[in-house]
């Protein structure tokens, strides 16, 4: 080993030391690894240290500390795309990342210590929501791990960090209410009242189907023809709508949300009959506009504008949100709201939970509890009070 003392800029004395490793197994080139320090003892430390590692865990620190956590980040990215997983799902890790690349973007990322990283979540976390932290904490979790693959780093910083979470005021609390998830009866009564009031094209059939249905307003929109068997009124969902900077000509159809999602549902004969009368309706404008419009897009949509493109999911949301203005509904509601409500009105049939599940595609199982168990509960206390008022006169005449 070979070591010689230097002044640094300041004017310090400073000792360097460098020997040797082995020749990297994948290019062959030599590599000879140097190290600074206040003494020759520790210079020398640090050399042996570097090549220990080097030669154990095949880690090359001279790159960990070269490398960025934002250029691991990106490189993790463009691995993770390849995966094939859904453009939706790559938007909201970069947004994760995004979140990340504030507090740590220039540092290296054989610098990012357990002790660095935990205060990063700790700072993030009165400012974002728990599930947005958590979701910030997977993605560093895996853009960590690729850095050990790389040979980077040795030890992942994410292992043993705590996710904050924040305790609740009572106003928190009485918001998230399971009852604000979700269309009571009446309150679903009082906006299909309006739909069938105030409804603009399309709203009738689009909120109906829903409403009883179940199923996600993506995946709504994504419905072809071809999913509707009108013998057996059942509808097969295989797919969702994605549409990622709201031009009606950029639309993907992906997956649904998971394997789950994939199902065929038995659907009110009510709403097929709906569905029949748009079919007849939508087949005579095609017609028309087929023939009107140069670049008239055949996509056999069942919801779809004049020259065939499928709606993006604003429309619904727009729509809704006019609608509600006729009601008396004070409930913060989206589109989503009727997947809930639906969960509620089985619920209310009498239909089992692995029934319900199965029919809104493995929704939540979290949420899908707390409403059936919400509703069962109230079908419960419903029931002693039709039994009471039923047998008033027996129950006023006990002995108090």
């Amino acid at each position: 080993m070979h070591c010689y003392q230097t002044k640094t800029k300041s004017g310090q004395l400073r000792w360097v030391c460098m020997e040797d490793a082995s020749r990297d197994p994948a290019t062959g080139k030599r590599r000879q690894i140097v190290r600074r320090g206040k003494t020759q003892k520790e210079a020398k430390k640090r050399v042996l240290d570097a090549i220990r590692s080097l030669e154990e865990d095949n880690i090359d620190q001279s790159m960990g500390k070269k490398i960025t956590f934002e250029m691991v980040a990106k490189h993790w990215l463009e691995v993770y795309t390849l995966t094939g997983v859904k453009r939706s799902t790559i938007r909201i890790r970069e947004k994760e990342i995004k979140i990340l690349k504030k507090h740590i973007a220039k540092t290296p990322i054989a610098h990012v210590t357990h002790a660095q990283y935990q205060r990063l979540l700790n700072d993030i976390a009165p400012n974002y929501a728990r599930t947005t932290v958590q979701g910030v904490n997977t993605t560093a979790g895996m853009i960590f791990r690729q850095a050990i693959k790389d040979k980077l780093i040795k030890d992942n910083p994410q292992n043993g960090v705590v996710v904050p979470k924040k305790r609740k005021t009572v106003e928190e609390i009485e918001k998230d209410s399971i009852e604000t998830k979700y269309l009571e009866r009446k309150e679903l009564d009082d906006f299909l009242k309006a739909v069938r009031e105030h409804g603009l094209d399309l709203d009738l059939e689009r909120f109906y189907l829903l409403a009883f249905s179940g199923m996600r307003s993506g995946e709504l929109l994504a419905l072809k023809w071809t999913d509707i068997n009108f013998k057996s009124n059942e509808i097969r969902i295989t797919k969702t709508l994605y549409n990622e900077n709201n031009n009606m000509k950029k639309y993907q159809l992906t997956p649904p949300k998971t394997e789950g999602s994939i199902r065929t549902i038995n659907v009110e004969e009510e709403i097929i009959n709906l569905l029949k009368s748009h079919y007849r309706r939508q087949s005579k404008t095609k017609m028309k506009y087929r023939h009107e419009l140069e670049e008239y897009h055949d996509g056999n949509f069942v919801f779809s504008r004049p020259n065939g493109y499928p709606f993006i999911q604003k429309n619904i949301i727009t729509r809704m949100n006019r609608l509600l203005e006729y009601t008396n509904i004070t409930k913060k509601a989206t589109p989503h709201i009727f997947r809930h409500t639906h969960i509620s009105m089985m619920t209310e049939a009498g239909i089992d939970l692995a029934t319900i599940m199965e029919k809104v595609g493995h929704e939540d199982m979290k949420t899908t509890m707390k409403i059936y168990t919400h509703v069962t509960d109230k079908m419960k206390k419903d029931a002693s009070a039709k039994v009471r008022t039923l047998y008033k006169d027996a129950l006023s005449n006990l002995i108090s």
